[in-house]
């Protein structure tokens, strides 16, 4: 009898083992990343000699936003990237960022890349003296595709 073994790794990544890297620099210390999913409406469409069934066609395909959130800081990166979008437009100031999947012993699993991201909203902490939580603030982007580059 052959030898039988799963043609993947049984036991599936955590979520808290990720890191954020853009312009090639790891921006770690991110609470949470959401918003990693495409999605393709079909279109319908049929012709007059056609049964009366309808075909489907392959739609537009869309990806919605990525939010980051992380602990406020004096590290003002994400504010200035907003605030180059404010003063001048997307054009130049568009990046590739990727979002990278650990295992439990830090070795890299699954690198998601963003193509032509921009921030479209950010938002600092919201404060609360009755509250011992952390500051968080929050930066929302909006890209135009996703590549994986591994999937370990």
């Amino acid at each position: 009898m052959p030898k039988k073994t799963a043609p993947h790794q049984p036991d599936p990544y955590s979520t808290y083992n990720f890191y954020v890297e853009w312009d090639g620099m790891i921006n770690a210390g991110f609470q949470e990343c959401t918003g990693l999913n495409t999605s393709q409406t079909p279109t319908e469409y049929r012709e007059g000699t056609d049964p009366n069934t309808v075909r489907k066609l392959a739609g537009l395909i869309t990806y919605d936003n990525i939010t980051l959130r992380r602990g406020t800081t004096n590290n003002k990166e994400l504010w200035e990237w907003r605030e180059k979008i404010m003063n001048e437009g997307d054009k130049d100031n568009r990046k590739s960022v990727s979002i990278v999947l650990m295992d439990h012993q830090a070795k890299e699993k699954i690198r998601w890349n963003l193509i032509n991201c921009w921030p479209v909203t950010w938002s600092g902490a919201e404060m609360n003296a009755m509250s011992s939580d952390v500051a968080l603030e929050t930066l929302e982007f909006c890209h135009e595709g996703v590549t994986v580059d591994s999937w370990a």
